[in-house]
């Protein structure tokens, strides 16, 4: 995937792309960056760092069942935010993470990122897009609301939520 553009609803100049093998050191900076309680979110499980074998698995994605999303500010050229899209072997979901350096919270980064994987996984014919919260992560269910997910209880587990956006 070639470098795509973007801009946040703040101004915050993007590009995005795919993650390659080159990209570790800088992905594992940014989430030294991102918060406990965000890695937390991210993973679903409390973790303080993100270890070596979980980047190269974000770097090195196989294409067809997943790809990682970097995007870095035009202006630093550093990582502010990361996004993970994993597709089911039938290619008809695909379930989205996202992450957001802590310092540049709540100016569309997020947004953005969500907004550019949805499209992406359109592009490649999914059919639904989920996202799986704690249900402690309000700004994320309520971003994902927003922008037209629909929520329900995961099923053995009360503290998730199930966020689901039909895309075709």
């Amino acid at each position: 995937m070639t470098e795509q553009p973007l801009v946040t609803r703040t101004g915050i100049r993007l590009v995005v792309r795919t993650a390659r093998p080159d990209d570790a050191s800088a992905l594992a900076a940014f989430f030294r960056e991102v918060s406990p309680e965000d890695l937390r979110f991210r993973f679903l499980t409390a973790v303080r760092t993100v270890g070596a074998a979980q980047i190269a698995a974000m770097v090195a994605p196989d294409h067809d069942r997943s790809e990682a999303y970097l995007a870095r500010d035009t202006d630093s050229d550093e990582v502010v935010g990361a996004a993970m899209l994993a597709t089911s072997d039938d290619g008809s979901r695909g379930e989205v993470a996202i992450s957001v350096r802590a310092d540049l919270k709540n100016r569309g980064i997020g947004w953005t990122l969500l907004d550019h994987v949805a499209t992406r996984a359109k592009a490649k014919g999914l059919q639904t897009l989920e996202s799986i919260e704690s249900r402690d992560n309000r700004s994320a269910i309520e971003l994902e609301r927003e922008m037209g997910f629909t929520s329900e209880p995961v099923p053995g587990d009360s503290t998730l939520v199930l966020l689901r956006r039909h895309l075709a």
